[in-house]
């Protein structure tokens, strides 16, 4: 079966907000400071028309499959952003669809210029963090720039 990716449209917000929101109910990560509570997450699609940010939607036959996006966020170094919001249904999990649309935040970080890449994750959320590692990111002591998601405890980093 194909896989789909393309940029996120207006249309796609009200479902990749809740394969998120879902997503950290299920791993018990939907605690304050995360993407759980911000109010950006159901609205994606406008926060993604801020320069050099990208987000994309997999689907497999019609069906949203989740997504994953690159931010600059405010605070990080000029050659690195961020890579945000890559969430899965679990159906599609251990599939190779989140390296899919890693490989795709990874090219196009690089073709804006980026040098590296760096997110912010939680330990609850298992799945991910094996899969970080697995793509070459290394652990950083502490944050950087200013996502706002305090929750957040693990932070990583990856040259590209």
């Amino acid at each position: 079966m194909t896989i789909h990716i393309r940029f996120i449209q207006p249309e796609d917000n009200q479902q990749i907000a809740a394969i998120i929101r879902a997503t950290l109910e299920e791993f018990k990560a939907n605690h304050p400071g995360t993407v759980y509570y911000d109010e950006t997450t159901d609205r994606l699609f406008d926060i993604f028309t801020v320069p050099a940010s990208r987000y994309w939607i997999a689907f497999q036959e019609n069906i949203m499959l989740g997504g994953a996006g690159i931010f600059p966020t405010k605070g990080l170094p000029r050659d690195t952003c961020e890579l945000v919001k890559l969430y899965l249904l679990p159906a599609a999990r251990g599939k190779g669809f989140g390296k899919l649309l890693m490989d795709k935040c990874h090219t196009e970080a690089k073709a804006l210029g980026f040098k590296n890449i760096y997110l912010e994750t939680m330990p609850e959320l298992t799945n991910a963090i094996p899969l970080y590692e697995k793509q070459g990111y290394t652990y950083l002591k502490g944050a950087l720039g200013n996502s706002g998601h305090f929750g957040c405890e693990v932070h990583m980093i990856k040259s590209l």
